[in-house]
């Protein structure tokens, strides 16, 4: 029997206070993920989710435990080194943004990995396919309004092509249809095995595209599995500060109908109701 995978993020025994004296943010986690999973995280504000999305690509070490990302200890990696390894989209593209123009954004990342300039070139015009940035490229990013700075800096990471990919937040601020380009983003990179770690509070998008959902409160992990399973116990997740997606909640309310149970989508509730009907015929 062949062995399995080993996984490309690995968090042991991790704990986190900000200064030595402060209150832990985190306590005694341990989560491995394996390559090509997209995972989410979420919980309510202050509950460690953006501490441990930071400790993943080293812009924080951890106070005790060890965080291990592709084959490299955050600990004794600096994060230049740990960035070609883990990229990371800010919830606040103003902290990440700099450059002149989009398209000298999205270079930038490339360019200081050493990648040579003809496929920096090929990289910057399929970000900005992606996300729907091709008409902005020569303008500044500051120009923009803040959703489509937003896209920005989530393309400014996705031109690193590096094999895992946080994004925090990406839908905050986004209309129907940029939401639903992230959502693509999300489905592409993850089938071509591209791992990713996604902090958000939009529990469509959590339904829609995580694979895995890890729920977070007080600095532990209070619940870690599908979105579909998580979401199937109401408790747990309310006890978080979290409701799952409006159709799930109606889903719940019903006797339970065909697998798969609790429905996601709209269209999972018409086909289980659908379903029932037939059967009681």
């Amino acid at each position: 029997m062949s062995e399995a995978p080993s996984p490309i993020v690995e968090v042991r025994n991790v704990s986190f206070r900000y200064g030595r004296n402060g209150p832990p943010v985190l306590e005694h986690l341990d989560v491995e993920v394996p390559r090509g999973q997209v995972v989410a995280l979420a919980g309510r504000n202050g509950s460690g989710k953006s501490t441990l999305a930071r400790l993943l690509n080293g812009l924080l070490r951890p106070t005790t435990g060890s965080v291990v990302v592709g084959g490299l200890d955050t600990s004794r990696n600096p994060p230049r080194r740990m960035a070609a390894h883990a990229g990371y989209a800010f919830q606040n593209p103003n902290h990440q943004l700099f450059a002149s123009t989009v398209a000298a954004e999205l270079a930038f990342g490339p360019r200081n990995l050493g990648v040579a300039e003809a496929e920096i070139a090929e990289r910057v015009a399929d970000a900005a396919a992606r996300l729907g940035l091709e008409g902005v490229l020569d303008r500044h990013p500051y120009h923009l309004e803040r959703g489509a700075r937003k896209l920005v800096a989530i393309a400014a990471v996705v031109t690193m092509r590096t094999p895992v990919l946080i994004l925090d937040e990406p839908t905050t601020g986004q209309d129907r249809r940029t939401s639903a380009m992230v959502r693509a983003l999300i489905d592409d990179l993850g089938a071509g095995g591209t791992t990713i770690v996604c902090i958000s509070h939009d529990m469509r998008l959590v339904a829609d595209a995580a694979d895995r959902l890890l729920v977070l409160d007080g600095g532990r992990i209070v619940a870690d599995g599908t979105p579909r399973a998580v979401f199937g116990d109401l408790s747990a997740i309310a006890r978080a500060g979290l409701a799952p997606p409006q159709i799930t909640r109606l889903a719940l309310r019903l006797p339970k109908r065909a697998e798969p149970w609790p429905a996601l989508t709209v269209d999972e509730l018409a086909g289980a109701v659908r379903h029932g009907a037939a059967d009681a015929s």
